[in-house]
């Protein structure tokens, strides 16, 4: 009896590893794998992203401030939106480095100083350290956000490239949902080595990944990038249709940035991804998630501010992985439109929670409960929407050569729009109160959902080379 059943837990253990071998020699297994490892890096951009939320009222807090003195809200609002700043003027040159040294070299580059800054950050005693602590830490995390979809395009076959690349918007979920079920619980010190770990832990991986088959093509590595295509699509025959197509965009001819600027599809594609990049960042989404439990607090509603900061976190979370079929089954242009209408209501919502508010009225039953039903679902419209299908279109819009020229371009276009909304919320609440701020945040959501209409082409399911042809056509189908 003890016999046979010692052979058939044998059996079963010989079955799972037969199970395992087979899904590793599927090249689909390995594109989820590859692109999966890829954005490990971005969990801690999605912890830099929220550690305003629960830090920030910690450093205006006397008694749990590491730094000298509390901050002031000018302070708190540079230490906010500085990063974004920055990286208006230092993306689009960054990202020329990912022709020069390879996407996953820059990958690479952007985990050391991620790695430095958040052990810095432990130590911290003055403001002007932490501002620039966070300019550095948010120049790579910006740099990693241009790049990573890259990678990701490159490395995904057309059927699967809409749903491996929902994963930065995944990851960077999980990364917010660490913060801000970790954060405003423990004590900056605490929350800090935290940090340091997971920088730590997370960029080791990227050591062992492939670099991009394009770029080693774009390199006359050709050989090598034949072996990372069989590698990911699993045949020699698709390995080298797929060379041929690299061949194609590239017209044989080096890469003339000059060229290509005046190139009149280039110019529309960047126009397009550009004032989508912007307008993505001034619905309203990220001044809502930098200031989160700040505005919860505000709202004075019988929630923890705490408590409703991880519930909106986990909202964050389950709309990413939502994103992921949502990208395999229903057109972009859809998924974008319904996603600007939802964050609209919320943001409609959030007004007229601040505008009864403001009257002097008294706060309870449904009022309390609107402001988290209205920040639910700017949540959960943007990153099952567009906080996924930005990192997606970016990359999509662009053939080979532009590719990582135009997301440079259209990262600090957004990196533009972090600024403004981010820097100047406080300011504009405190001229025109919270109900006009956040009507105008549904003003811009409604504007572009106009321009997602009328101007952004579908991409789904097509190829670089059709998504072009398409734009030179001027069609939108």
């Amino acid at each position: 009896m003890l016999e046979n059943q010692r052979e058939l837990d044998l059996q079963r253990l010989q079955d799972g590893w037969i199970v395992i071998s087979k899904m590793f020699q599927s090249p689909r297994f390995r594109q989820f794998v590859i692109i999966g490892v890829v954005n490990l890096t971005i969990i801690t951009t999605g912890m830099s992203l929220s550690w305003s939320s629960p830090v920030l009222v910690k450093l205006r807090n006397a008694t749990e401030t590491p730094l000298h003195r509390p901050i002031t809200d000018e302070e708190g609002s540079w230490i906010v939106s500085i990063a974004s700043l920055c990286n208006i003027f230092t993306l689009s040159l960054l990202g020329m480095l990912q022709d020069y040294i390879g996407r996953k070299y820059c990958v690479i580059l952007t985990c050391i100083p991620k790695l430095l800054m958040s052990i810095l950050f432990i130590f911290v005693k003055d403001v002007w350290v932490l501002i620039l602590g966070r300019a550095i830490i948010g120049i790579a995390d910006y740099f990693l956000l241009a790049i990573v979809p890259v990678y990701a395009s490159e490395i995904a076959d057309k059927h699967l490239r809409g749903a491996l690349c929902t994963f930065l918007q995944v990851f960077s979920s999980i990364g917010c949902i660490l913060t801000m079920s970790i954060g405003p619980f423990v004590s900056y010190t605490t929350f800090s080595i935290l940090f340091a770990v997971m920088n730590l832990i997370t960029s080791i991986p990227i050591l062992f990944l492939p670099d991009s088959p394009y770029f080693l093509f774009s390199k006359g590595k050709t050989d090598e990038a034949i072996k990372v295509l069989k590698l990911i699509h699993g045949s020699e025959q698709v390995a080298k249709e797929e060379i041929i197509t690299y061949a194609s965009s590239m017209n044989n001819e080096k890469v003339n940035k000059m060229k290509l600027i005046k190139n009149p599809v280039f110019i529309k594609s960047l126009f397009i991804s550009v004032v989508f990049a912007f307008s993505t960042q001034i619905v309203g989404f990220t001044a809502v998630s930098f200031y989160l439990q700040t505005i919860l607090e505000s709202t004075k509603t019988n929630v923890m501010p705490e408590v409703a900061s991880v519930i909106m976190s986990l909202i964050q979370l389950f709309a990413s992985f939502c994103s992921t079929p949502a990208t395999h089954w229903f057109k972009r242009r859809h998924i974008l439109m319904i996603s600007f209408s939802g964050i609209l209501i919320g943001m409609v919502g959030l007004g007229a929670f601040f505008k009864v508010k403001e009257n002097g009225n008294e706060i309870s039953g449904f009022m309390n409960y609107l402001p988290l039903i209205s920040l639910f679902l700017v949540i959960f419209c943007y990153s099952a929407g567009i906080g996924t299908l930005l990192w997606i279109l970016v990359a999509e819009l662009f053939d080979g050569p532009a590719r990582a020229l135009g997301a440079g371009i259209s990262i600090m276009f957004a990196a533009l729009g972090i600024f403004i909304s981010s820097k100047y919320l406080v300011a504009l609440t405190t001229a025109v109160g919270p109900a006009m701020t956040y009507w105008c945040f549904a003003v811009v959501c409604a504007l572009s959902c106009l321009f997602t209409f009328y101007c952004i082409p579908e991409t789904k399911g097509k190829t670089f080379n059709e998504i072009q042809i398409a734009i030179a056509g001027q069609k939108v189908k």
